[in-house]
């Protein structure tokens, strides 16, 4: 297969930027590019989204509360006891 360069110009901040989340995604920016042509050919538009999963305010709220133990309910030992404690009446 043919190689051609690509010259591109782009914002230096955004392209610092970008590096840093295809490196997290283990990508170059080479590589991160042709998998974007690739895919904008193979659907004939703009292909996908690609993005690391960053968590909302309420389930990085709820991730704290187990690392501190808050919040939290009682222990079951079984599902049995589980079941019985769903169904109490309180």
């Amino acid at each position: 297969m043919a190689t051609t360069n690509l010259n591109v110009r782009i914002d230096a901040d955004l392209k610092k930027q970008s590096e840093e989340i295809f490196n997290e995604l283990g990508l170059n920016m080479s590589t991160a590019l042709t998998v974007f042509l690739r895919q904008t050919v193979r659907s004939r538009g703009i292909p996908f989204e690609m993005r690391l999963n960053i968590p909302n305010e309420e389930t990085l709220a709820a991730i704290q509360d187990v690392n501190m133990g808050r919040n939290m309910s009682r222990q079951f030992h079984s599902v049995k006891e589980l079941m019985e404690d769903l169904d109490a009446d309180d």
